[in-house]
């Protein structure tokens, strides 16, 4: 499989200037695999050391001489380590995180030789042991689940993943072509983007043998948790991670996870999952500038899972027959198309930077909310995700009247449009802006698509 991220990877290692790379997701996102592909198609000795299934090879970094830590690795592997064609890749690094420290040494002693480290739950590690991190010394890479595009293409649809990443609003896309986009759509919606679940898609597609790899990846998150996160009963992970499906596309409330159980607890194991990327937050904006988090109100948010293939199973929307799952991912029941949509989001912002997301919802007095906003430029841009042919758009007419935007953009399951839209409020005010609308499956391209939108007239589309 292709991930669309490896050539940042790539730029790294070719730069004369690079620093130790740590390589940060959830866990079972593909790390370990990206940094094997790497040293395999730059042809690099790939030194690799898993901290966490030999935890004594930790020791072999006690010196902070680079030196005479790669004399330790040849004595332990018996093998000789080529500085100027080898690759050391220390996985798994939140299992002995003391050795964070020893990276300045590598960047400032020997900068010939790419190190690139990866965790699944660095955040526990460093809140647990308090290390200090070599600030300035190190660069961070965000990997996120397999998009919508490299689906497709691991699929085996080449033309078509092709003809994606180059759409344009001009040239449209051919009504068969859309309605076999909205098929893979669905079996993304099932699958999602786990690795090791697409390639079992891939192979068999047979959604019960991935539904058994689902439900492994999260017995391994509260596997994890007991290991890392100190107690937490099982139950109630289960409760959590549960009820973050089932409150999709919702302002999310602790007091519906347990209304038995206290909200401390839960606030806690909520953060806990965050800090692993098993969860994340969809942050309340009120949209009146940028950045997009300076005016927030923290009791306001909505919460999305890493990978929409395990809300999927946790909702039991993958064990249902064939047809009925298909009408389900495309109904939006439960805020699916929005778990699609953000996840999409967080692809685009990853790897360079760690995918933030927010949305606006009225704190006070009439009801009124926008499912994402985002930072086009220097512009607020409201983004609503619609599940119908139409769908009501009360809210952004009055949120682009409030904030005198002139441009915005709807998700949902049509051909793509552009329009310029004038109405009135009901509250009476005539609102006037340009409206983008994509089929939800484009949203990995809506930067491109935003940027046509803008400046493509209306009647040229």
């Amino acid at each position: 499989m292709i991930r669309s991220v490896a050539h940042k990877l790539d730029q790294w290692l070719k730069n004369p200037n690079r620093k130790p790379m740590v390589l940060r997701g959830a866990r079972q996102v593909g790390k370990t695999w990206l940094v094997r592909d790497l040293a395999k198609r730059h042809d690099l000795q790939l030194i690799e050391m898993n901290l966490e299934r030999f935890p004594s090879q930790a020791d072999l970094f006690s010196e902070n001489r680079p030196e005479a830590v790669l004399k330790n690795i040849e004595a332990e592997l018996s093998t000789p380590v080529r500085r100027e064609s080898a690759l050391l890749f220390l996985d798994e690094i939140q299992a002995a995180p003391e050795l964070f420290a020893k990276l300045r040494w590598f960047r400032e002693d020997m900068p010939d030789l790419p190190v690139i480290a990866a965790g699944s739950l660095l955040d526990f590690a460093l809140n647990k042991y308090q290390y200090s991190m070599p600030v300035g010394r190190i660069t961070y890479f965000y990997l996120e689940p397999m998009s919508f595009l490299e689906f497709v293409q691991a699929s085996g649809h080449d033309a078509l993943y092709r003809k994606l990443s180059s759409v344009s609003l001009a040239s449209g896309i051919a009504t068969s072509l859309h309605e076999k986009c909205l098929k893979l759509y669905q079996a993304y919606c099932l699958t999602g983007g786990m690795p090791e679940v697409v390639q079992q898609w891939i192979n068999t597609e047979n959604l019960d043998e991935c539904i058994k790899i689902q439900h492994d990846l999260l017995t391994t998150y509260r596997d994890d948790f007991h290991k890392y996160g100190g107690e937490m009963e099982a139950a109630a992970l289960n409760k959590i991670m549960l009820s973050v499906a089932r409150q999709l596309g919702n302002k999310f409330m602790y007091s519906r996870v347990d209304p038995s159980s206290k909200a401390g607890p839960i606030r806690k194991a909520f953060r806990l999952l965050c800090q692993a990327k098993v969860c994340s937050k969809v942050a309340h904006s009120t949209g009146n500038g940028l950045p997009l988090g300076a005016e927030s109100n923290e009791k306001f948010f909505k919460a999305l899972m890493v990978d929409i293939g395990l809300i999927s199973v946790q909702l039991g929307i993958s064990s249902t027959r064939r047809r009925e799952a298909a009408n389900l991912t495309l109904s939006n029941k439960g805020g699916l198309a929005e778990q699609f949509v953000g996840q999409q989001l967080r692809a685009l912002k990853s790897p360079l930077t760690e995918a933030s997301l927010f949305y606006w919802q009225r704190t006070g007095g009439r009801q009124g909310e926008i499912d994402y906003l985002l930072q086009y430029g220097t512009r607020v841009v409201p983004l609503e995700v619609k599940s119908g042919p139409a769908g009501s758009m009360k809210s952004l007419h009055q949120f682009m009247a409030e904030k005198r935007l002139d441009f915005a953009v709807r998700c949902n399951f049509n051909l793509p449009t552009v329009e310029n839209i004038q109405v009135k409020t009901t509250l009476g005010q005539a609102v006037s802006y340009r409206l983008l609308s994509i089929p939800v499956y484009l949203a990995g391209c809506l930067d491109r698509l935003m940027e046509e939108a803008k400046n493509v007239p209306v009647d040229n589309i």
